[in-house]
């Protein structure tokens, strides 16, 4: 019986309950790199993820004294906390390695490059935050993927309505 729990705890591993995804990136940025870190947090603010409570929509990463922190980061106040709740758009701290810090650092000092947010999500019961190296698009480039959408979307009904 013991041997049954280690095998499927080891399938488990690997497993991800997303949290929330920032749609609104993908269409505003182009994603040149992506990173996964951890993100310190105190424990209302994990409560209130696991809600499935958080707003990445207008977050960004910034660098300062050589640490990555996630700015403007909306989690709202999980309500059993009383006294002990955390602010809503505090800064938080993202965990990483100093080369990957220095590497990624480097990179977003560069003209119009900036740190996004586009996914948070729970990993072996931690907290992940996917961060991406982005570039902003320009509104030709937007146009651009809304005319690719609406012509994939029409692809998609034109064959549905053909089975």
């Amino acid at each position: 019986m013991a041997k049954d729990k280690k095998e499927k705890k080891k399938e488990d591993d690997g497993i991800e309950r997303v949290v929330s995804e920032n749609r609104k990136a993908k269409f505003d940025y182009d994603t040149l790199e992506t990173l996964e870190c951890g993100v310190a947090l105190v424990g209302s603010e994990v409560k209130s993820l696991r809600n499935g409570t958080i707003s990445l929509a207008e977050s960004y990463a910034r660098v300062r004294d050589n640490e990555v922190y996630l700015v403007n980061c909306d989690i709202p106040e999980y309500i059993d906390a009383n006294r002990f709740n955390h602010k809503r758009k505090r800064d938080r701290k993202l965990l990483l390695h100093k080369r990957e810090i220095q590497r990624f650092a480097k990179r977003a000092t560069e003209k119009g490059l900036t740190l996004v947010p586009l996914r948070l999500y729970f990993r072996n019961g931690r907290a992940k935050l996917l961060l991406g190296l982005c570039r902003g698009k320009q509104d030709y480039d937007k146009r651009q993927a809304i005319k690719k959408r609406e012509a994939d979307r029409g692809l998609r009904q034109i064959k549905m309505f053909r089975r």
